[in-house]
Formats: structure tokens, C-alpha cells, sequence
């Protein structure tokens, strides 16, 4: 038997930050995956997680862990297959350094993803947008910073990651205003500002203090903006800008609907997909086509380019309504 503890340790610490170059994000989540997972095997075998051996983690346990995670979890379809894509990750990892192991885990890389919906983007309009970015108290120490943090992540429309691990050097305010972004898979690109983003990020760098932290944006302890933290900021300046924007009500205001309205802006304001896809950092311009779905402008074009067919119209008289109700009545 194969104990599993030594394996996983190395994928984590060596194959998936060092030989894959993985972000960090990228390798908290598969952790958390296995850390479903083993969870999950120790219940069903009764023993320590560090206990567990690889012979025990086959392809019908993974099957009744996929399923465990839908059921009772109620997580959706979408981190269902990210939780396997982690796994078979590791498992072509484990088939080179432990071949008497080859056939299992072929079966566990043979179990298929599941088709999700491929729903459309959320965005906001601008008039939304502006109510939220209205809402922090720029008189003060944090609304200058939510305003900064919440205009730069909609402008630059930046991942929620990105935004938190930006560098104080990351944002140039000199000659060309722009944001140098690392982002997934350690793609690097840079995005130009508005005067308005970079009035607000001036006025966020007059009022940080020096903290020692190297990110570009602090909570009030002066540690690192956490994901969480980001998304209580924005949520609390959702809720008061319903006020007067009662459409917010009825939208879910996430982070990466900050991103998606960047996009949707600058679909509509070029046309052209590929400016968005390098606007967005995305690896594969298919990922891009998201947006065209989800933006009228373009489809009212088409229809109004195209001739519609002639048709024959009737002359049908609608009976009078008197005459019809002294029918009824004979």
C-alpha cells in the first residue's frame, strides 16, 4: 500500500508553484480540493486522512466524491469539474512516479466533466456603476480607499486576485496612466486608466501610510486587502447606492461584475472582441465570445441590415363588440 501524504505534499510544494508555475490562487484551490476530498475518503474507510493510501482513492470513490459535492454541498456543476480537473491533475502526476498504479488512475482520468450552462454575463449599466462609485465617503480614510479600490478594479476590470496582490509600483501615474497586471497563468499586460481612476488612486497614495506591506491597497490593520475583505467593501457601497439606483436591487453585485461591465464597455465602445480579450487578459479570445452573447447592440444591427420577407397582409375586420353581444343573446 501507497501511503498518499508524501505524494501530495511534493505535488503541492514542488510540481504545482515550482514546475507548473502555478499562482497561488491557483494552488490554495486544488489543496482545498484534496482537502474536500481526503476528508471525504477518511469518513468512508475510517481512518486519519494521513492515513489514507492511494490504492484506496479510485475512480468510484472520485465518483461518489463528485457526487457528494452536487448533493450535499449543493455546489454547482462548475465546481464540480473544477474539483476534478484537480484531481486528475495529481493523478497524472502520481502515474509517473507510481506506475504499478497506471491502470487506476487511467480510470480516474477517463471520468468525464459535466456540461454546465453557459449562462449570460451579468454587467451594469453606467448609471449603476456611477451610483456605486458615488457611495464611499471621500472624506474620509476608507471611502478614498473603497472608491480607489472599487474605481480601479471596474475600470482596469481586473480579477478580484489581481486587484489584491496589486504592487504599490503596479500603477503608473506619470506620462501614459495605466496598471501593469500579473494575471492567471502569469500573463502580464497593461491597461490604460482614466484620468477620473488615476485622480482617485492619487488621492489613495496621499492618504496610505507607510505601511510595510508591499500591496497596493490595505485593510484598517494595514495587512493586505483579503478577497473577503473586497467583497464586503463593495457589498456595503451596493446596498447604499440602491437608494438611489432601485435597479441594484434586483442584481447580484460580485466583484467579477465589476470585470464583466469593463468588458461589456469596451465591446460596445470598439466592436471588436480581440481589443477585449487583451483588455482582459484572456488566454483564449473563445473565452472573450461570452460577451457578444450578452450584447444587444450588435444583434439590433444585424437586424436592422437584414431585408425581412414580404408578407401578404389580410383585411380581417373584427366583428363590432355590440353586434357580437346581441349575437350571444339570440
Amino acid at each position: 500500500m501507497t501511503a498518499i501524504a508524501s505524494h501530495i505534499s511534493e505535488y503541492l510544494r514542488e510540481r504545482l508553484p515550482h514546475e507548473f508555475g502555478a499562482s497561488q490562487n491557483t494552488c490554495d484551490s486544488y489543496a482545498y480540493a484534496f482537502q474536500l476530498l481526503f476528508e471525504f475518503a477518511s469518513k468512508r474507510f475510517k481512518l486519519q486522512p494521513s492515513n489514507l493510501t492511494l490504492e484506496q482513492i479510485d475512480a468510484p470513490l472520485i465518483m461518489d466524491f463528485l457526487k457528494y459535492l452536487e448533493t450535499d454541498r449543493n455546489n454547482s456543476p462548475r465546481t464540480r469539474n473544477a474539483r476534478l480537473v484537480a484531481i486528475k491533475s495529481f493523478m497524472r502526476f502520481i502515474e509517473y512516479r507510481v506506475p504499478s498504479l497506471l491502470e487506476q488512475t487511467q480510470r480516474i482520468l477517463a471520468i468525464p466533466s459535466k456540461k454546465t450552462n453557459s449562462r449570460l454575463v451579468s454587467y451594469l449599466s453606467i448609471q449603476e456603476m456611477q451610483a456605486i462609485l458615488n457611495k464611499p465617503d471621500i472624506n474620509t480614510y476608507a471611502g478614498i480607499r473603497d472608491r480607489a479600490m472599487i474605481h480601479l478594479c471596474f475600470a482596469a476590470g481586473l480579477r478580484v486576485s489581481e486587484l489584491i496582490t496589486l504592487p504599490l509600483n503596479a500603477v503608473d501615474i506619470q506620462v501614459t496612466p495605466s496598471v501593469h497586471v500579473l494575471g492567471k497563468g502569469r500573463k502580464e499586460r497593461v491597461v490604460p486608466l482614466w484620468k477620473q481612476t488615476i485622480t482617485d488612486l492619487k488621492a489613495w497614495l496621499s492618504v496610505r501610510k507607510n505601511y510595510l506591506t508591499p500591496e497596493l491597497f490595505v485593510n484598517a490593520r494595514g495587512q493586505s486587502m483579503t478577497r473577503s475583505g473586497f467583497e464586503y467593501v463593495l457589498k456595503k457601497h451596493v446596498k447604499t447606492a440602491e437608494e438611489k439606483c432601485p435597479s441594484l436591487h434586483s442584481k447580484r453585485v460580485t466583484p467579477h461584475v465589476l470585470r464583466h461591465t469593463a468588458a461589456m464597455l469596451v465591446l460596445q465602445a470598439t466592436g471588436d472582441i480581440r481589443k477585449v480579450s487583451l483588455w482582459l487578459g484572456h488566454a483564449d479570445i473563445q473565452t472573450t465570445e461570452i460577451y457578444l452573447r450578452a450584447d444587444p447592440t450588435e444583434k439590433i444591427e444585424i437586424i436592422e441590415s437584414i431585408l425581412p420577407p414580404a408578407l401578404k397582409r389580410g383585411k380581417f375586420n373584427a366583428p363590432d363588440k355590440l353586434i357580437e353581444l346581441l349575437h350571444h343573446k339570440e
